[in-house]
């Protein structure tokens, strides 16, 4: 599917936001957004509506659309959330797990082990949980885990981004290894670890 012009700027901007590139509070100007992606005010408003209804942004009276501000109370929340969807999500993916997805997931894996800064790192793990869990073709529940994931992301750069350094991410490759033996007890046991231990 094609990303609509619309999808870009959203894509972009949350990006921005997760990184710390646009800071908690400052305006998002539509009319400078829409120079800067050549679009008109239409898919700019579409795009920020989305920052909006994901906790990105928020429209204040009389002072516009600003980036929201970081709540660090709201970790164990998305971390319990994430937990509680993305185990559902796993469970449910093993119905069908077939030679191809678990060649990606093997591919997710080493793409993250790779990555050579934080941001790079951040988005190639974003890519393997979604690798794992997609198989469960329930689009709904994918959604509500790629917010969640933005949220995550938000609290790693802000807390972590100075003491980011390289590592094999060994819980990965664990978690590949049950898929590939079909023991979803086990998967779901180390995924679970895995998320609480970003707290």
């Amino acid at each position: 599917m094609n990303a609509t012009i619309s999808d870009r700027i959203y894509h972009a901007l949350s990006e921005r936001i997760v990184i710390g590139a646009l800071a908690a509070g400052e305006k998002l100007r539509q009319d400078h957004i829409a120079r800067e992606f050549k679009a008109s005010h239409v898919p700019v408003r579409e795009a920020l509506l989305r920052l909006e209804a994901h906790g990105l942004a928020q429209s204040i009276p009389r002072r516009g659309m600003r980036v929201t501000a970081l709540d660090p109370s709201e970790i164990r929340e998305v971390i319990e959330m994430r937990v509680s969807l993305e185990l559902l999500a796993l469970q449910n993916a093993f119905v069908h797990l077939g030679p191809d997805e678990l060649a990606a997931a093997d591919a997710a894996r080493l793409a993250c082990d790779a990555a050579t800064d934080m941001a790079d790192w951040e988005q190639k793990n974003r890519a393997f949980h979604r690798v794992i869990l997609s198989p469960c073709g329930m689009p709904r529940l994918l959604a509500t885990i790629d917010d969640l994931h933005i949220a995550s992301a938000r609290h790693l750069f802000a807390n972590w981004q100075h003491r980011w350094n390289q590592r094999i991410d060994t819980d990965h490759a664990l978690i590949v290894q049950a898929m590939r033996r079909r023991d979803v007890t086990t998967a779901c046991d180390i995924l679970r670890r895995h998320l609480r231990r970003v707290r």
